[in-house]
């Protein structure tokens, strides 16, 4: 019997504000000592009352309306309450049945197909504390409670882990272009919880249980924990077993899932309106004015370096993962583009450099930046020099090995790539004679070679011109070389 998996996800975006969700204390997640960015009211001392924090308000609702929700135009905040040591007030304050923004729909490109996904809603709550395990000891540092969170939840309308990997990659990437969140999963700004049932191929309900799969700090994790349980349940259906709802935690190390505790429904929370806080109104005319503040998102970057520049999806997708790369690239095309009007070349030409230049910059100058771990803002290469590399490439001007090597003195030292080329001596050479000069020296110290060229031997053409290039200190046009390599034999 075949199985497909039903996966809905839960993602906690931390949102980035100068202070908490519901009161003064510093926001900041990076903080190391413990228990320092606390007050009264996050570490839930008597007779505090918390007051909503208008910034982390402003992005939740921007986030909200790149997922297409509805706006609520009233609101509320409410308890959640459990126990837990790093809780320190025994609730959480969240929203419950009147969330900041409603149901939405969004988009996603998976393996070329588009695939609509349906946001159920998305909401504001605060963060928990954290536990610190030291032997037999547990410590509480508050530093992280009371930080302000987006939860949004999905419908269950992913059908693989790969479709849930790429919509996480999706807000990620919307969120940074907002600025509302780093959205580092690693560090814990961005998470998520993923829900995955399996049924039978072809039926159109629910399963009547559903695995929530915590723990699971990175996109890798996130696509292998999905992998594991619907072979895990797949294998237990098959074997006439019936799962249960239930919560598991991702391990890692062994790349599996453990079970944790049965999986707690609304009632348990025993949820109710939180008193110190007032109802929240939202008019029409403000949603109106953060709508067209948004700025271009990732989507419809992706879809205009596809159209307007001809990139691949694969190109187009790697540079929009990173806003200021994407920005980087987009400059260094301008500055190809007034070239392209000085020297009045065709049209046609402008995605073919488009091309060269996300080849470089995806290629040899984001190795640069990993290596380095700098960002492009940060580094000393600047878009019309690189631009200015490009259009000395093309023109022969100097070899793509050479312009590597100038990229990484940019890259290091910053100049005029030009410039760079003569203090260094890597100008291309294509003087005719000359290179006609080193062939004839060539010809005559490997005759073997050239024996085996005459008989139509490809390793005997390349090993001739790589003696003419080792001849001429690699400086020689290439081009120029197999052209007068061909006109030598054949005259």
């Amino acid at each position: 019997m075949n199985y497909e998996p039903v996966i809905g996800l839960e993602i906690h975006v931390q949102l980035k504000t100068n202070s908490k969700m519901f009161c003064s204390s510093p926001n900041n997640p990076d903080e190391t000592e413990p228990n320092r960015n606390i007050c009264e009211v996050c570490s839930g001392q008597p007779g505090s009352l918390p007051v909503a924090n208008r910034e982390a308000i402003r992005k939740a609702i921007l986030v909200g309306l790149t997922l297409g929700c509805e706006i609520a135009e009233h609101s509320k905040f409410d308890r959640k309450n459990y126990f837990y040591p790093d809780l320190p007030k025994g609730y959480q304050i969240s929203q419950y049945d009147m969330p900041l923004c409603g149901r939405g729909e969004t988009e996603i490109v998976f393996e070329g197909q588009k695939r609509k996904i349906q946001i159920t809603r998305a909401h504001l709550e605060e963060d928990a504390g954290k536990l610190i395990h030291e032997g037999r000891t547990s410590l509480v540092d508050l530093n992280r409670a009371g930080i302000p969170l987006l939860e949004i939840v999905t419908e269950p309308d992913f059908r693989s882990p790969g479709e849930a990997k790429i919509f996480l990659q999706n807000l990620r990437n919307t969120v940074r272009y907002l600025g509302v969140s780093d959205a580092d999963m690693e560090k814990g700004h961005l998470r998520c919880d993923a829900n995955i049932s399996m049924r039978e191929t072809g039926d159109i309900d629910l399963p009547p249980y559903k695995v929530e799969i915590k723990n699971m700090n990175s996109f890798r994790a996130v696509e292998a924990g999905l992998e594991y349980e619907m072979r895990r349940q797949s294998e237990a259906l098959g074997n006439g077993e019936k799962l249960i709802s239930e919560t598991r935690g991702w391990d890692e190390s062994n790349g599996l899932t453990l079970a944790q505790r049965a999986k707690e429904e609304a009632h348990d929370y025993r949820y109710f309106p939180e008193p110190d806080l007032p109802l929240m109104n939202f008019p029409k005319k403000y949603v109106q004015e953060l709508r067209a503040s948004l700025p271009e998102l990732p989507m419809q970057k992706l879809m205009r370096f596809i159209g307007e520049f001809g990139l691949p999806e694969s190109d187009a997708q790697t540079l929009i993962n990173d806003k200021n790369l994407a920005a980087f690239f987009e400059e260094t095309v301008s500055e190809l583009q007034e070239w392209f009007k000085e020297e009045g070349m065709p049209s046609d030409d402008e995605k073919k450099f488009a091309k060269l230049a996300s080849n470089w910059i995806i290629g040899d100058y984001q190795a640069l930046l990993k290596v380095s771990d700098v960002t492009p803002k940060e580094s000393r290469v600047k878009a019309e020099n690189l631009a200015e590399l490009i259009k000395m490439v093309s023109r022969g001007e100097v070899s793509t090995t050479a312009g590597k090597k100038v990229l990484a003195v940019m890259f290091e030292k910053g100049g005029d790539p030009s410039h760079i080329m003569e203090d260094e001596g890597l100008r291309q050479v294509s003087d005719e004679p000359a290179i006609a000069a080193a062939i004839e020296k060539v010809v005559t110290a490997n005759p073997q070679a050239v024996s085996d060229y005459m008989a139509g031997k490809k390793q005997a053409a390349g090993f001739l011109i790589g003696k003419v290039m080792a001849e001429m200190q690699g400086k020689a046009n290439p081009q120029m070389v197999n052209k007068l390599l061909e006109k030598r034999f054949t005259r």
